[in-house]
């Protein structure tokens, strides 16, 4: 078929309704696509044979002849996975956790800044400075406030227009607020109402984040990242101070990234903390132990209840985490339906809950034997206190291929212990709700159950020669939903 789609001689045909045949012919061989963007099915003639092409979707005959594949039968089964704690009974016993906070960043009095990378009378692009060396960026600066400013005594309010994702603020090394982008939407304007502005020496500092960079699209890497201004003093609705043309200190990454908290074999000049564990508190490091899981099923770390931040285990990173990054309310739907153009919000499931809370931990990260160290930043605030170190297997499998297949299924490392439902004739429905209709084989559940039960795999010819008559007058179908 390579041969012949690379070097053949194309054909269309037009059928209507959105409707077409493509055909490739090279040295007497030829194959097709037959292809329908509507809705609904529709029968075409092609070589003095009808077929049957479902609504918005793709054929595959590579002889013209015989249909091996359409997009809308795709013969795969439905893994459903469960996840089980790796301490369970009455022996789990929680994890005992250490902390240290992240230093935040100031300009001394004097006018300087550890370590900073360098100073600007500017505002410069987050990206240029971090080189991808790290997700945060400090931007630093000052100013002095007399008796006869106009900003002293009145309401103040900082604004500070950012296309960071995520944008810390704080005054005189206190926390004034935190605000992250709303979708696609990169660029937001932070504003925050300051009441303890200082008679002579103020400081700001601006802790910028990213959660990834752009890496495509036209001009991407002329994108804007990092705060770009204006940073104003507001006050009683007019701007009374641009701080953007001020000397700006910039510093690339946290203290905790440059003295490696991450790395449980580095010696640090303080210890870490025992007890007065904070919790719901941002700019936190926190650390702990546990034991490799044993088996050899996929080992993950449940971070159900972390705000923002990142993890590493032994050292080596996992990934950021967001947990508490939810999704919207809306959108999800009991039953999809795959027709029609797509978009981002077609066949959504969980509404309303974090898009992950699951992250995986390869074993080659974990020691063989002994204690292993899980190392979290946490950014946002959240408590520690319900993560769970847990392993994945495979609970059930279910699948519903039409006649004229071969279905596959395979419960990976476990057996298949029990049938849980089969019907092949006309059944309808979803995984954990499969339901019978008008008419179905009497022999289809005998077939599978000596083929399947007791096997990590089998595989089943979805045939009334294979599984019995139905009787349907329809196209046969099965489901068939197997434990593990």
């Amino acid at each position: 078929m390579e041969e012949v789609l690379t070097y053949g001689e194309v054909n269309h045909t037009e059928y209507g309704h959105l409707t077409t045949a493509t055909s490739y012919t090279y040295k007497g061989k030829s194959s097709c696509f037959f292809g329908n963007a509507e809705n609904g099915d529709r029968d075409i003639t092609y070589g003095n044979r009808t077929y049957k092409v479902r609504g918005w979707s793709v054929s595959i005959l590579p002889d013209c002849k015989t249909e091996v594949y359409n997009t809308a039968e795709v013969n795969t089964q439905t893994t459903i996975w469960e996840k089980v704690s790796s301490q369970v009974g009455n022996f789990k016993e929680p994890m005992q956790w250490q902390w240290r906070d992240e230093k935040i960043e100031f300009v001394s009095r004097e006018g300087e800044v550890a370590d900073t990378a360098m100073t600007a009378n500017r505002l410069l692009d987050q990206k240029v400075l971090t080189n991808d060396s790290s997700d945060y960026l400090w931007y630093i600066t000052s100013f002095h406030l007399s008796g006869s400013d106009p900003l002293f005594g009145k309401n103040v309010t900082l604004r500070i227009k950012t296309s960071g994702h995520i944008l810390h603020a704080f005054l005189n090394g206190r926390h004034i607020g935190s605000q992250h982008a709303q979708k696609d939407k990169y660029s937001f304007v932070f504003e925050k109402k300051i009441s303890d502005l200082l008679y002579g020496f103020n400081q700001i500092s601006l802790l910028s984040a990213t959660v990834g960079l752009a890496n495509y699209g036209a001009h991407f890497e002329n994108s804007e990242v990092g705060v770009h201004g204006p940073v104003e003093l507001i006050a009683d609705g007019e701007t009374i101070r641009n701080l953007s043309s001020n000397e700006w200190y910039y510093k690339v990454g946290l203290d905790g990234e440059k003295s490696e908290f991450f790395n449980p074999n580095c010696q640090l000049m303080e210890p870490w903390n025992y007890g007065n564990l904070p919790l719901n508190q941002n700019f936190v490091w926190y650390k702990t132990t546990f034991q490799t899981p044993s088996g050899s099923e996929a080992v993950i770390v449940d971070l159900m209840g972390m705000g923002k931040g990142h993890a590493w285990v032994n050292g080596l990173s996992i990934g950021r985490y967001w947990p508490s990054y939810l999704s919207t309310e809306n959108g999800c739907s009991s039953s999809c339906d795959f027709r029609g153009a797509y978009s981002d919000g077609k066949c959504a499931t969980n509404c309303g809950k974090p898009t992950q809370r699951w992250y995986h931990i390869p074993r080659s990260y974990l020691n063989c034997e002994g204690e292993n160290t899980l190392i979290l930043f946490e950014e946002f605030g959240g408590t520690p206190l319900d993560i769970d170190i847990q392993t994945t297997r495979v609970k059930k499998v279910c699948a519903m291929p039409y006649a004229g297949s071969t279905l596959e299924l395979s419960c990976h490392d476990r057996t298949i212990s029990d049938i849980k439902f089969v019907s092949f004739g006309n059944p309808h429905g979803t995984c954990d709700s499969f339901q019978k209709d008008s008419c179905e084989s009497s022999t289809a559940l005998s077939v599978i159950e000596e083929a399947c039960v007791g096997q990590r795999e089998c595989s089943i010819e979805v045939s009334e020669k294979n599984l019995g008559s139905t009787g349907c007058k329809k196209r046969n179908r099965l489901a068939v939903q197997v434990t593990c």
